[in-house]
């Protein structure tokens, strides 16, 4: 079970802080070779080796994945998932069992569970699927050193350059820090005070048309004459997704 690391882009968390991962496995040996190469990856890791400690660390660290072994010494890891999921209902679960029957994979997934992998398996596999399950579930943003990268956009940190496919994108120091947010939370829906809080970092007193003033900016220059990736969700804020799920 050997992993190198490659190019792949690094993931965060949407506040820019490590992805929290929890492994939950009674193997001991196997626990803590899967905590050593997400480790590797930059990611903050907790094991838990029955089913009572998981719920709990699941409950404190909250985390953006969860490993999963079904088999544990108290509680199945469907049970576990069960009780996970009353408290944090969209945190990614990817189940881990040497049980490999189609009616066990059908089982965990018909759970809740989002994915399913069979030991002995690759940790290869295994870190590209929770990538995988992170990028979908929205609770992470592509990074690429100093890049933030959402689609054909990107955005470097570092030189504060932003390019939309070939094309470079010019903005003002308040249209970055607004697209940084965005970028920061991919197809998550963001609210006005949400906004405002963030890349204001104070209340506007109200006056949330600053945001739709600078979103309609940031239209111009990102969208203009391209498949748009800012979109408006009545009532509830603004997202930023890949054109393609526009």
């Amino acid at each position: 079970m050997a992993t190198v690391r490659g190019t792949a882009p690094e993931l965060r968390r949407a506040d820019g802080g490590p992805i929290r991962v929890l492994v939950v496995d009674d193997e001991t040996a196997l626990a803590e070779l899967l905590s050593m190469a997400l480790r590797y990856e930059g990611w903050d890791v907790r094991t838990a080796a029955d089913g009572t400690t998981a719920v709990r660390l699941a409950r404190e660290h909250r985390p953006d994945a969860v490993v999963l072994d079904v088999m544990l010494p108290d509680l199945d890891g469907l049970e576990v998932l069960r009780r996970m999921r009353a408290e944090t209902p969209e945190v990614p679960v990817l189940f881990l069992t040497a049980r490999d029957a189609v009616e066990d994979r059908i089982a965990g997934l018909t759970a809740g569970g989002d994915d399913y992998v069979t030991k002995p398996f690759s940790l290869e596999e295994l870190i590209a699927r929770l990538r995988g399950l992170l990028r979908r579930s929205g609770m992470a943003a592509a990074r690429q050193g100093s890049q933030l990268v959402v689609g054909d956009l990107v955005l470097d940190e570092d030189s504060h350059e932003v390019r939309r496919g070939d094309d470079l994108v010019e903005l003002t120091a308040t249209e970055f820090e607004l697209l940084r947010y965005l970028m920061r939370n991919p197809r998550r829906v963001l609210s006005k005070a949400q906004i405002l809080d963030r890349v204001w970092n104070y209340d506007f007193g109200g006056q949330s048309n600053v945001v739709e003033l600078y979103v309609s900016y940031l239209r111009k220059k990102i969208d203009a004459g391209r498949s748009p990736m800012i979109h408006t969700v009545r009532g509830a804020g603004y997202v930023l997704k890949p054109a393609a799920e526009g």
